[in-house]
């Protein structure tokens, strides 16, 4: 008896969605550059952290760099401005400059939160 094309699809969906569930999530690491303890830097650190508690428990490390402390760490990251936020992984690697205040930004720049319909890339 031939199988109904359909009935297969379902099944492939069903088996990818379990495949999806149990396996292990991405593990983030992310760099927080900040200019000694100003009242910006102190915002975006606790930002980050809020963020990242809620979205990404237990599957993330953040380093807290001060370029002031270490200027040779932010010279070999080309930071420009700061407070900025590196995503190293998982790729691609992500920039976010400012004080991680906008959620829905930061959340879209660490690939967290698709991108609206509006700003969707053909």
């Amino acid at each position: 008896m031939a199988k109904r094309r359909g009935t297969d699809s379902i099944a492939d969906f069903e088996r990818a969605l379990t495949a999806a569930a149990t396996a292990p999530q991405q593990r983030y690491v992310l760099r927080l550059y900040v200019t000694g303890s100003t009242a910006r830097s102190a915002r975006a650190i606790h930002n980050l952290r809020s963020l990242c508690e809620q979205h990404l428990q237990g599957r993330y490390d953040l380093e807290v760099i001060d370029i002031y402390q270490q200027p040779v760490l932010a010279s070999g990251e080309q930071i420009i401005a700061a407070p900025m936020l590196i995503k190293k992984l998982p790729a691609p690697l992500r920039k976010i400059v400012g004080d991680l205040s906008d959620r829905e930004r930061v959340l879209m720049g660490l690939d967290l939160q698709p991108l609206p319909d509006s700003e969707a890339r053909p």
